[in-house]
């Protein structure tokens, strides 16, 4: 069965919506990502993404091994526009970027404006599991008390994240996709700690 570009994108941005105002659920894309073919040269949960949030308004980069491939995928699925890494809404990096590459991105990408914090960029980060890995503990809006997720990132992203999203509301929201067509939302408002133990 082929992917609905209108229905089953808006399934699965629904759920990336959920995902994202309440920090920690993961969302399960399964049955659209099922639809999409697998050997693009990303994960189908991260062409899902980009066919949700990407479109002729908006610009992204790619942080890749294959970038030019990829960037090349992205622009004729979406029609959006690539650049350089610091002037970027989206962000993407992917499962094969070079060690250090999201700390990169992390430190490089847009932050926002005070008079316009909205005009900062969102990574969509590949990762191997966003159900095991490093064990890490949200707080603030849309958790009640705490939430645990566990992220398999082989880079440490958490310090410069957390750097780059001091200054509230200035910051950058990430996305990670996974293989099993999964995502976990972290937007700039959810402060992650590392579980030690």
């Amino acid at each position: 069965m082929k992917l609905d570009r209108v229905h089953d994108i808006q399934t699965a941005y629904r759920k990336l919506i959920d995902s994202m105002s309440r920090p920690g659920k993961i969302a399960d894309l399964v049955k659209e990502a099922d639809k999409l073919d697998s050997n693009q040269g990303c994960l189908p949960a991260t062409l899902l993404v980009a066919q949700m949030l990407l479109d002729t308004e908006v610009a992204f980069a790619v942080v890749s091994e294959r970038k030019g491939q990829t960037a090349h995928l992205l622009s004729q699925l979406t029609y959006a526009k690539e650049t350089v890494l610091h002037e970027a809404d989206y962000i993407f990096v992917m499962s094969d970027a070079a060690s250090g590459e999201l700390v990169h991105a992390l430190e490089t990408a847009k932050i926002g404006e005070l008079k316009d914090p909205h005009h900062s960029a969102t990574l969509i980060i590949e990762s191997e599991s966003v159900s095991s890995g490093t064990k890490l503990r949200l707080t603030g809006p849309g958790i009640q008390a705490t939430a645990q997720a566990e992220i398999s990132s082989s880079e440490s992203w958490i310090e410069a994240r957390a750097e780059r999203n001091d200054e509230f509301p200035l910051g950058l929201d990430l996305i990670f996709t996974d293989k099993s067509h999964r995502l976990l939302a972290l937007p700039r408002t959810t402060q992650v700690v590392k579980e030690e133990g």
